[in-house]
Order: C-alpha cells, then sequence, then structure tokens
C-alpha cells in the first residue's frame, strides 16, 4: 500500500506508515493460516445453527418471564453443539465474563467445599468473588465464596510457564470441589494456554480425582483454534459475548457451556430454584446474538492479525511482548511490556484516538471496581467495555505491561497499532531510525 492523505489524515505520518508495511510484507503466511481456522470454525457455526433448525422465528424476542422463548433456547442448542457439550446457557442477563465466572463457580461449590487454581493467580476481579482480600479486613465483598465457606488453593506455574504437576497432586485432597483453569493471561505475563495443554492437564487431575469438576474460563479464546476446552476434558467453559463469541454485535451477555447437569445447576443460581432456564426474556436481543455469533470466528480471526501485527512492532523496537512475534496463538490478547507508566499513557492515547466512538477521549487511570491498581482503558466501541473491538487497558504497576486486544476488521486493528506507535513517537518515547 501506498502512504495517502488518508493517512495523514487519520494522524499517521509516512515513517510511522512505511514502518509498519515493512513488517507487514513479513505476515502473508502467518494470516493465511489464520484464515484457514476462521474458514473451519465458521462452517462449524454454520453447521450448528442448520442443525438447530434456525429460522426466522428464532430472531424473534419475548418479554416478561421469557417462557417458551424459542429464540433462546435454539440458541443455546447452537452454542452447545458448536462446543460440543451437552448443554449450555446464553443469556443477556449474565453481565460479564467475571459474573458467567461466578456463576459457575457458585452453582457447583458448597459450603466445606474447595477451589483449586493449578496455573497460578486468576484474573484480578476474581480474587473479589473468591474473598482472597477479605483478611485485610474489606467488607465490601459480601457474597464471596469465603463467606460461605469455601476455602481456595492456588498452585503456580513453574519458571518456565509449565503446569507444577507435583504441586498440583500434592494439592489436590477430598475437599477439592472444583478446579478452575484460565486459559488467557489475563493480567500476568505469562504464556496463554492452548487447547491441548489444557487438555493434559485436564487428563493429569482426572486421572488423580475422577469427580472433580474442571472449569475453563474461556475468556478471549472462543474460536482462535479449531477445537475449545470442552472438546478435551472441560466440565465447564464459561466466557463474555461482548468478547469473542458475541462477533462485535452482542451489546451484553455471557455463556456457559458444559455437562447438562452443570447448566442447570447454573440455570437455578441465575434465576431462582424451580424456574432455571425457562424464564428470562431475550427481548430484542436475539438478531445481534445470532448474528454475532455466525460472524464471530472472522472477527476473532481480525483480532488475531492485530495481535501479532501489533507483536511484530512493537519486537522491533526492542520491547519484550508476550506472546513474541513468532509464537502460536492461543487467544487474542497481546501484551506489551513498555517499561514506563509514560509508555502506557502513550500506548492507550492511540489506541483511543484511533476509535469510532470517543476518538476524541484522552484516557485516564482510574480506580475500576474489582481491581486493586488503578487501571488505565482505551476503548472507543460500539459496544460499552467490549474487548473485541479495539481496545487496550493496563494496570499502572510494573513492569507496566499494556493488554492490547480486539480489532473487528484488520484495517481498522492496524491503524490503532500504528497510532499508538505514532503517539509514542511524537512524545519522544520511541525512536524509529536507524533499525534494521
Amino acid at each position: 500500500m501506498i502512504y495517502s492523505e488518508t493517512h495523514k489524515n487519520i494522524g499517521i505520518d509516512e515513517e510511522t506508515f512505511s514502518f509498519g508495511e515493512n513488517i507487514l510484507k513479513g505476515l502473508k503466511e502467518r494470516f493465511e493460516k489464520i484464515d484457514e481456522t476462521a474458514e473451519i470454525n465458521s462452517l462449524k457455526v454454520l453447521a450448528a445453527m442448520q442443525r438447530a433448525g434456525v429460522g426466522e422465528a428464532c430472531l424473534n424476542g419475548t418479554t416478561g418471564y421469557g417462557y417458551s422463548d424459542l429464540g433462546r433456547d435454539t440458541l443455546e442448542k447452537v452454542y452447545a453443539d458448536v462446543f460440543r457439550t451437552e448443554d449450555a446457557l446464553v443469556r443477556p442477563q449474565i453481565t460479564c465474563g467475571t459474573h458467567a465466572l461466578a456463576l459457575a463457580l457458585m452453582s457447583v461449590l458448597r459450603p466445606g467445599d474447595e477451589l483449586l487454581s493449578p496455573v497460578g493467580r486468576p484474573y484480578d476481579t476474581l480474587t473479589s468473588v473468591i474473598g482472597m482480600d477479605e483478611e485485610d479486613g474489606d467488607i465490601h465483598k459480601s457474597g464471596s465464596l469465603r463467606e460461605y465457606g469455601i476455602s481456595y488453593r492456588e498452585v503456580s506455574l513453574l519458571s518456565d510457564g509449565s503446569f507444577d504437576y507435583e504441586g498440583i497432586r500434592a494439592a489436590l485432597n477430598e475437599k477439592t470441589r472444583l478446579v478452575t483453569v484460565q486459559r488467557s493471561k489475563g493480567y500476568a505475563v505469562r504464556p496463554t494456554f492452548s487447547v491441548e495443554r489444557i487438555g493434559e492437564l485436564i487428563s493429569f487431575i482426572k486421572g488423580i480425582k475422577p469427580d472433580v469438576v474442571v472449569m475453563v474460563d474461556n475468556c478471549y479464546g472462543e474460536f482462535v483454534q479449531e477445537i475449545e476446552p470442552s472438546e478435551v476434558g472441560a466440565d465447564l467453559c464459561a466466557g463474555s459475548l461482548i468478547k469473542n463469541p458475541g462477533g462485535g454485535l452482542c451489546p451484553c451477555g455471557g455463556y456457559l457451556a458444559g455437562k447438562k447437569e452443570l447448566i442447570e445447576n447454573a440455570a437455578y443460581r441465575l434465576t431462582s430454584p424451580g424456574l432455571g432456564k425457562e424464564v428470562g426474556a431475550s427481548l430484542a436481543l436475539l438478531p445481534s446474538f445470532y448474528q454475532g455469533f455466525f460472524l464471530a470466528p472472522t472477527v476473532t480471526a481480525a483480532a488475531l492479525k492485530t495481535a501479532i501485527f501489533a507483536a511484530s512492532v512493537y519486537e522491533k523496537l526492542g520491547f519484550e511482548c508476550t506472546p513474541c512475534a513468532d509464537a502460536e496463538r492461543y487467544d487474542i490478547i497481546q501484551a506489551v511490556t513498555l517499561k514506563s507508566p509514560e509508555r502506557i499513557y502513550a500506548f492507550c492515547e492511540g489506541i483511543q484516538a484511533a476509535s469510532p466512538v470517543d476518538s476524541f477521549v484522552k484516557p485516564e487511570a482510574w480506580d475500576m471496581p474489582g481491581y486493586s491498581d488503578k487501571v488505565i482503558m482505551a476503548a472507543g466501541a460500539f459496544v460499552s467495555g467490549s474487548s473485541i473491538e479495539l481496545s487496550a487497558d493496563a494496570p499502572i504497576r510494573e513492569p507496566y505491561a499494556v493488554y492490547f486486544q480486539g480489532g473487528l476488521t484488520f484495517p481498522h486493528g492496524k491503524t490503532g497499532i500504528l497510532r499508538s506507535l505514532q503517539a509514542l513517537k511524537d512524545k519522544g518515547l520511541v525512536n524509529l531510525t536507524g533499525l534494521n
């Protein structure tokens, strides 16, 4: 592509543009492989919709109690088919990914049970769900697992990012009722786990304690590979519809997919015992739920391409990227260790400036609910907080890593990365000259 007046108008100078174009030349084969995976997953969704008999009537919503909601119930059949599970719960009443995870945990665990994380500390917002910070006297976490007498333990990953199998063996005990596996890195600079590695971990755990329930936090990982964790032994998978499976169209919602009994229990927890999946109006949301899921594989592919491009750009500048530019991808998140808060602010300002919504807004770090440090977020999205759309966020703490994800289209994702680079360059925080 040739530098044009349009690039100049969007805030990208010719040097930054040329830097990006030179990197893009070497990514053609990687991008072709991503497109192949997207095609397989697109056909999987298409076939599931056809098998479920999705018709025009399925796009009509319900109000009130939501009894006999054909579209809602059919959509859950589609999700169960795609994830190869017995059942699924896909609802706008599930407010976010953390809510989906909390719903799964609280529907399985009972007083006296223990929750185990064999992959180290979970994502920041789950610490409040578990009650990990209540020893400090925080009284604002009413209803946590800890309050209900459910204990928690974790086994850290080894220094090379692998599972500590001996530590996990020692941690499993008669009280262990549920094992939670976070697929993505969250706010940790560690590798994301492939579905295959998760399958190996599940097999090991089930070999020691066959009756334990294994739940996988699948956020940011859906449709990145051709299989999902539920196909390698996970009893439950949970995620958010304003991430990958919503395809950028879902305005809210979350899902659980897994064994029928576990989904039934989760439905009772979401609504009430005796009601379960029978209630919950879908309102006018079903067209976006269906169409978003249909588009999700190709939207996820665009986000993956953007992440690879981002890593290739920032590694060229000498920054540590997780995963590295050449690594296989198992989620859409790209962590870039920028080494200073000033660079984090500049990066996020660049992403925000490249957004279609609120491009004029300057992001600021603030005390977000559920986080222990101030967090800065850049997300000029059509759906508030949607992280399948072009977005970046970072806790303001060492090692000062920013977490980038999304891009509904690759042209937009590419522009966002170049705009972030431009912001760093304009502030004198990077230098593009003299690079090989």
